[in-house]
């Protein structure tokens, strides 16, 4: 028999992802919404999410705003070919940029793609855009060898954590018994 090293309540942890899986409603307070769905403390909640994300099982808790509702209708992950002694350090500057809405590293795979940093910008014009990666550029400098940009010309569905599938037709040769 093995002993769960999780410090927190495993069912009330499940019943949460369950009510948060879809977004956090848009009310104002939605902590003191889950409390009520849950049957605890505000503070409860809290703390579980903080538990969760101590021990690995939650990374963020993040809005995830649809630019183009909000005018931001030229969207462009901005690619970056850093020297990776300062790929690290550059990334850290690139993330507090306000224009800058994530910036990641990931690794190269040459030769066909030499890119390391990963900026993505939200711009309400072309010109607007490829003025912000101009200051990203000028913010790498020589530690930068060459760069790229792709540019968003759909929107994509964003969703977050789902831990059930959704309900299959009766032909579905998947459907669960």
């Amino acid at each position: 028999m093995s002993s769960s090293t999780c410090p927190y309540d495993a069912a009330l942890a499940e019943r949460l992802v369950a009510l948060t899986e879809g977004g956090l409603p848009l009310v104002a307070n939605p902590w003191a919404w889950l409390a009520e769905q849950l049957k605890v403390s505000e503070q409860q909640v809290i703390a579980l999410l903080q538990a969760m994300q101590q021990q690995g099982a939650l990374r963020r808790v993040a809005a995830v705003p649809n630019h183009y509702r909000l005018g931001y209708l030229f969207n462009g992950m901005t690619v970056w070919d850093v020297a990776d002694e300062h790929a690290h350090a550059l990334g850290e500057q690139l993330a507090q940029l306000p224009n800058v809405s994530h910036c990641y590293l990931r690794p190269r795979h040459l030769p066909q793609w030499p890119y390391n940093l990963f900026a993505m910008l939200h711009a309400k014009s072309r010109a607007e855009l490829d003025s912000q990666r101009a200051e990203l550029a000028a913010l790498l400098g020589p530690a930068c060898r060459s760069s790229d940009m792709l540019v968003s010309s759909r929107i994509l569905k964003k969703t977050g954590l789902r831990t059930r599938r959704p309900a299959t037709s009766e032909g579905d040769s998947h459907a669960a018994s």
